[in-house]
């Protein structure tokens, strides 16, 4: 079993039973912690995987994720600060990287990717505890309430894996905190993040003490250093969970308030879960540097194959000649103005969409275009090979069936295959970045031979990785 005929087995069932979108979200409105930060806006069927293209996708992004993780050390001799210049970084985010560093890397992750007709293919790869869409168990939970989709993964042998609770595994196993010691955590965010949404911050603490955690939101600037320890509202932090992002440290005013909690964590008085430098390795400038072809010889031929299975070719913006995916030797700038459909233009250390310009989006003119690429070469910005998407289908409000472009976030951690959370825009929309800012409607993913254990995570507890 694959996720095409998944799909159209599943769809089959729902439009011979007349099913709707709206009656087919099953619980899914009802959550309080899903409506705090989606807003309403769900798929109306899971995304479905086979075992074998899931376990071959784990492995793909595991050997990316790895080759990632070893540029420092492969390119830059171990030196992080020429690793964090060459990525993008200003000299406020080196300085933070070079007191915010942990190792081994953490192993949470997540990578997000279309699906085009020869499979899946990348286009970012994020590493570090600031990853969104951990609740996605959620929805699986919600959507399985309906017994259509019940009855399916029943025959299927379909199952998820509670994305949340592994995020609690990656934290326990990263830190060395013991289980069952309920360790003080501070979910840390940068004031603007924190004012967009606590509410749904303060829904998924709540969670986390489910799971064994004494969590609490707050903004990073309410941690203080004392006395050997970090301190918040009188209470001693065991854990700092990182809402805090590389972006946000652009001016040296932002190091007076979170250098502090680096130096701390620095000293062993807390952990960091997870170090800033991680959020660098993650970096869309390092997909250029294993996309690039004077690099293949440092890499095994493991990590080769994946690296041409599943990243697109990705090039730093800077004049000079560049090799094509062909073995083409060509001058960047203009075959990027020359190619303008077929490209997208993305800042290196940016989320959520924001800068990201595709060469296609309608009414951008060759002119504008070719403006916009010279001003990328003053700030750092990576070329990337358009990815076409094959749409997938969905049930709409009548029973009909309605296309969608869907980005696959596939999630990564000590457990290995951590779940999936689907954002999607629908076709008619032309929507060129798709992420909840920009409207985007969410969804989960139900796997073939995945035990969902008696609590929806792996092995039971969700505690013991998957």
């Amino acid at each position: 079993m694959d996720r095409a005929f998944l799909t159209t087995r599943y769809l089959h069932e729902v439009t011979s039973r007349r099913a709707r979108a709206s009656e087919l979200l099953g619980a899914v409105p009802e959550s309080e912690l899903l409506g705090s930060i989606y807003l309403g806006r769900y798929l109306s069927r899971p995304l479905f995987i086979g075992r074998a293209e899931r376990d071959q996708l784990y492995g793909d992004l595991e050997n990316v994720r790895a080759a990632l993780v070893s540029l420092p050390d492969r390119l830059f001799g171990g030196d992080l600060a020429s690793y964090a210049r060459a990525v993008g970084a200003n000299e406020v985010q080196v300085r933070a990287a070079l007191r915010s560093t942990g190792r081994p890397v953490t192993r949470q992750a997540r990578a997000d990717l279309y699906a085009d007709s020869a499979g899946f293919r990348l286009l970012e790869f994020n590493i570090g505890a600031a990853v969104a869409g951990m609740d996605n168990a959620d929805i699986c939970r919600g959507l399985l309430a309906h017994p259509v989709l019940a009855e399916f993964a029943g025959i299927h042998g379909l199952g998820y894996v509670d994305s949340m609770r592994e995020q609690v595994n990656n934290m326990f196993a990263e830190t060395g905190a013991e289980r069952g010691s309920f360790p003080v955590v501070a979910l840390a965010a940068s004031p603007a993040r924190h004012a967009d949404i606590g509410s749904y911050l303060n829904h998924l603490v709540a969670r986390w003490r489910e799971l064994g955690l004494d969590a609490h939101a707050c903004r990073v600037e309410e941690l203080e250093v004392a006395k050997g320890r970090v301190w918040l509202r009188g209470r001693g932090v065991d854990i700092i969970s990182r809402l805090f992002l590389v972006e946000d440290l652009q001016e040296p005013a932002a190091l007076d308030v979170i250098g502090p909690v680096l130096d701390a964590a620095a000293r062993g008085e807390v952990k960091m879960f997870t170090p800033l430098d991680s959020e660098l390795l993650g970096n869309k400038a390092a997909l250029a540097m294993i996309s690039d072809q004077r690099n293949r010889h440092l890499f095994s031929a493991a990590e080769l194959a994946s690296f041409d299975r599943i990243v697109p070719w990705t090039a730093m913006v800077v004049p000079g000649q560049v090799t094509l995916e062909d073995g083409q030797r060509v001058e960047l700038l203009d075959y990027a103005v020359r190619h303008q459909q077929d490209l997208v233009l993305k800042p290196v250390l940016l989320h959520s969409g924001d800068g990201v310009l595709p060469g296609w989006q309608p009414g951008l003119g060759p002119r504008r275009w070719q403006q916009r690429l010279s001003e990328a070469v003053a700030s750092p910005h990576v070329i990337q090979r358009r990815i076409r998407p094959v749409p997938e289908l969905f049930p709409g409000d009548d029973g009909e069936l309605v296309p969608w472009i869907v980005t696959w976030g596939v999630f990564t951690g000590v457990g290995g295959y951590g779940g999936v959370l689907a954002r999607a825009a629908t076709v008619a929309s032309n929507t060129g970045v798709i992420n909840v800012d920009t409207g985007a409607s969410v969804g989960c993913c139900l796997s073939a031979g995945q035990d969902s254990g008696p609590t929806g995570g792996p092995g039971g507890d969700g505690l013991d990785g998957g």
